[in-house]
């Protein structure tokens, strides 16, 4: 179907890869006691997707840009279907932490950074291809709830009508395509919130997010398992995992035909 993001190869051929950083020690901030149980976790679930996982850990801001520019110049992605990006750490509103950060604007690698180093300009490789972002780390210092009447809530303002984007052209010898397209990315968290994170059991994000792909990702789309895991927050008002700068232009099927 067009509407479905093809997978060519059979597994045997197929070289999924997947990246995955996290940041546990820090120089000047404390400790994310329980993320090893996060790698652990997520390293398996994507191995079991069929993923070879590139794990990284304690980089610096310009670190993890290294290592993201190292890994979408990788041959195997022309033999992939799709990749995951996965990323831990401590957070700011404007992005994550590298170990050396000692504020809001210190060793901060900017969100932009993934998007542009996996675009369909320096990344031709997964050009039409899936690329899952998923960050655990917080945005903010806030907490993600409020207290509620059982009143009518106030009226909410219209939202302004985004401006429609035009599809990709051809035009004699030249082919336009989107910049930035075929992007799903779920946060841990709404903007300017915290992120929770048992030091036992690792982040409560990635503990939800591995069990709802476990038991779904055999006949549910990529965004319906993202609703899912959404959904499995609504008795914990106080983080609420986010869909933003999402470009899919298809449904993701893990394993199409199951």
């Amino acid at each position: 179907s067009s509407q479905i993001y093809p997978i060519h190869l059979p597994r045997e051929t197929r070289t999924r890869r997947a990246l995955l950083i996290c940041n546990i020690e820090f120089e000047h901030l404390s400790r994310r006691n329980g993320a090893e149980v996060d790698v652990a976790g997520m390293t398996k679930l994507l191995e079991g997707l069929g993923y070879m996982v590139d794990v990284h850990c304690n980089l610096t801001s310009q670190g993890m840009a290294a290592v993201m520019k190292d890994f979408a110049g990788h041959k195997e992605h022309c033999t992939s279907d799709s990749t995951f990006l996965v990323f831990m750490s401590h957070g700011v509103r404007a992005g994550l932490c590298g170990t050396k950060s000692r504020d809001e604007t210190t060793d901060i690698l900017s969100l932009d950074t993934i998007y542009e180093t996996f675009n369909n300009k320096c990344c031709r490789a997964l050009l039409g291809k899936p690329k899952v972002v998923i960050i655990q780390s917080c945005r903010g210092r806030n907490i993600g709830s409020v207290l509620v009447s059982d009143s009518a809530d106030p009226a909410l303002p219209a939202s302004s009508l985004a401006q429609a984007v035009p599809a990709g052209l051809e035009d004699d010898a030249i082919f336009e395509v989107h910049l930035e397209s075929d992007f799903a990315t779920l946060h841990s968290s709404t903007p300017d919130t915290v992120s929770w994170r048992s030091s036992a059991t690792g982040s409560l994000f990635i503990q939800h997010l591995i069990e709802e792909f476990r038991n779904h990702a055999c006949n549910s789309d990529l965004q319906e398992i993202f609703r899912k895991t959404q959904h499995s927050f609504g008795k914990f008002p106080r983080q609420l995992p986010s869909q933003e700068r999402t470009t899919m232009l298809r449904k993701f099927y893990l394993f199409p035909g199951h």
